[in-house]
């Protein structure tokens, strides 16, 4: 039997609500990069902390955000409604903001670190199962790389906004940090006020009891995404590290937010191409196709004397992300159903916390007690892996 005309462009058509929650990702991110581009510097410079504490402050800020995912994912499913569990978390978000500007010590923002990425825990999985319940499968991919596209730019326009109020104030952190204000509070109020929750998908409202077996119903499609968000954590550690570089390789205070400017616009411009391309093209094969940017990132990072080689290995790292980050959401999303999907995205972003986490405390412990470059020459050790990894997936399923 054939399709009808009719059904063909509403399956294909992107509806509003995935654009409005592309948006309340733009704001937010505007509001954290603004924050998040000049932290490491903030921290390494007024408040004295080393590059194994900074390593450390973004490692555990990451891994608790993700592992506050797994309750909040699993809770979404339970009571069968996702937006107010992201409204809520987007709002501790916005409200940790000013909190970073009044930090006195390490200590302060460390706090504000964890309760801000905490915020991040909550609304991360239920917005990911609410983004599957509002995109029709047909345009799947393209829904999470329209997602990334946006809040990427959002990542790249923190930085910009970061720099010219650096120059404006004359490098003043916590003028910086009380501009992002206002960026995080109209995210908050888009969603609450835009984005309409599916009366379908998790059963809207239903509560639903949960148990091991339904965990179990995941299957084997659900466990190699775990796997290889396990690598992928493990490869690629907090951009952090990519200012910090940037820094010892000269380039100047009020210049570094560019860094995180150029690595996000990439980011941007990439990942809806290739999220649509998710829909037409193998998984496994694209995910090592966005594998060899990061893998050519981490050696020019670790090579590298000059910033002309810097600004490249940062682009390819946007690359990386734009090849991989929607693709990635997109197989959680088709390797569980309505009733898990939640616990799908919290358990896979657990995985992917855990080993951020020990990514992070790896590198940063290189650059402190060995030398920098170190802790990109073991990205790329660890990228070589996943890719290797991949390829023997790819050569079993052509031989099968």
């Amino acid at each position: 039997m054939t399709r009808t005309n009719s059904s063909a462009p509403s399956e294909m058509r992107m509806p509003v609500g995935v654009w409005m929650l592309g948006l309340v990702s733009l704001f937010m991110d505007v509001s954290s990069e603004m924050i998040h581009s000049l932290l490491p510097l903030f921290l390494a410079g007024p408040l004295g902390a080393s590059a194994v504490a900074i390593g450390w402050i973004e490692g555990m800020a990451e891994a608790l955000a993700l592992v506050v995912k797994v309750a909040s994912g699993v809770f979404s499913d339970w009571a069968g409604r996702r937006k107010p569990l992201a409204v809520a978390g987007y709002a501790i978000g916005a409200l940790t903001k000013p909190v970073f500007a009044l930090a006195s010590g390490v200590g302060m923002v460390f706090a504000a670190r964890m309760v801000d990425r905490v915020g991040k825990g909550i609304r991360g999985a239920p917005r990911d199962a609410l983004l599957s319940d509002l995109a029709p499968p047909a345009v799947r991919g393209a829904a999470f790389g329209l997602r990334q596209a946006l809040d990427s730019i959002g990542a790249f326009l923190g930085p910009v906004l970061a720099f010219g109020f650096m120059v404006l104030w004359a490098g003043d952190f916590r003028a910086v940090f009380w501009m992002a204000v206002v960026p995080g509070a109209l995210a908050v109020l888009l969603l609450a006020l835009f984005v309409r929750e599916p009366d379908s998908g998790a059963g809207h409202g239903e509560r639903r009891k949960i148990s091991m077996e339904r965990l179990r119903q995941l299957g084997r499609p659900y466990a190699w995404v775990l796997a290889l968000a396990a690598f992928f954590g493990l490869a690629r550690f907090s951009e952090a590290f990519l200012l910090l570089r940037a820094r010892s390789l000269g380039v100047s205070l009020v210049h570094v937010p560019l860094v995180m400017a150029l690595m996000n616009l990439v980011y941007g411009l990439t990942a809806f191409p290739f999220g649509r391309r998710s829909d037409r093209m193998d998984h496994t094969r694209l995910l090592a196709a966005g594998v060899v940017p990061l893998l050519l990132a981490d050696v020019l990072l670790w090579q590298t004397d000059g910033s002309m080689f810097l600004f490249a290995a940062v682009a390819l790292w946007g690359l990386h992300m734009g090849m991989t980050q929607g693709l990635l959401s997109r197989m959680v999303a088709d390797a569980s159903g309505p009733e898990t999907r939640g616990t799908a995205f919290g358990f896979f972003h657990l995985v992917m916390g855990v080993s951020t986490l020990a990514a992070n405390v790896i590198a940063g412990y290189l650059w402190e007690r060995g030398n920098p470059t170190f802790a990109f020459a073991f990205g790329a050790a660890m990228a070589g892996v996943l890719l290797a990894l991949l390829g023997i997936r790819m050569a079993r399923r052509g031989a099968a």
